[in-house]
């Protein structure tokens, strides 16, 4: 009988841990979004997040989406190559890039870049208890540090997976065109009359606001509810990857499965 109650003692902890945190994480959200106007009353320091979080992940999003261009380049070629249609290069390249490849791979990158300075920043503001100062001196941490990094996120996200996108369709023209021959032409005009503004291109914004969204917050929820000490805030950072990047996945099925299904 005791080896039972344990184990329903260690259940009943467990959830009722999950419904603490899933509290604590909804409080948070509710609180950043109430705050979001005051915050950007001072929009110095959002646009100063906006910049740490997007000019500083620029570089490496824009690598990846030269080279996920090629990729996609050198594989769509000699896929369509089979059913004599190497003129649709430039829509397959577009579309994959504009409605899934663009705001998802962004949306890693951008877990791993921003998500993981985030949370460490945040996670070393409390173990050094700066937070708590702010507070003493009667400075809600949430309105100061939080909302400006939630909302400089939120901002910078759609900006990057644009960047991504771009930059990934100058790769596959590269390939395509400049390397392989296909006509330049027919790469424009098939990518222009295929791909349309408001269900691929519009979509895909709306998926990168989504998953910028999701990152951000759980990088800031990682970071103010870490335990203050080193080994809280490694581990948050890890959280921080690992959550963000299954919440981008799991996300992505469910808004392609809403917006493409129709």
């Amino acid at each position: 009988m005791s080896g039972i109650a344990d184990m329903l003692s260690a259940i009943g902890q467990s959830v009722r841990g999950s419904l603490t945190d899933i509290g604590e994480a909804t409080r948070l959200m509710g609180r950043l979004v109430a705050l979001m106007p005051a915050a950007l009353a001072r929009f110095r320091l959002v646009a100063d997040q906006i910049f740490f979080l997007g000019n500083y992940s620029l570089a490496i999003i824009s690598v990846s989406g030269l080279f996920v261009g090629f990729v996609l380049g050198l594989q769509g070629y000699y896929t369509l190559q089979r059913y004599g249609s190497s003129e649709a290069l430039g829509l397959l390249v577009a579309l994959s890039l504009v409605r899934e490849l663009g705001p998802v791979v962004t949306a890693l990158l951008f877990a791993g870049r921003a998500g993981t300075a985030l949370t460490a920043e945040i996670g070393l503001m409390k173990s050094g208890e700066q937070l708590a100062a702010m507070e003493m001196m009667a400075v809600d941490p949430v309105l100061r540090v939080l909302a400006p990094r939630f909302i400089g996120g939120l901002i910078a996200m759609p900006l990057l997976a644009a960047v991504f996108s771009a930059v990934g369709i100058t790769g596959g023209w590269l390939v395509g065109v400049m390397l392989i021959g296909v006509d330049s032409g027919a790469f424009w005009s098939q990518m222009q009359s295929g791909v349309d503004v408001f269900k691929d291109v519009g979509n895909g914004v709306i998926k990168s606001m989504v998953f910028g969204l999701t990152v951000t917050f759980v990088a800031l929820l990682q970071g103010y509810f870490c335990q203050p000490t080193p080994e809280g805030v490694a581990r948050a950072t890890t959280r921080t990857v690992v959550m963000s990047s299954l919440a981008v996945l799991g996300l992505d099925f469910v808004l392609t499965a809403l917006m493409f299904s129709i």
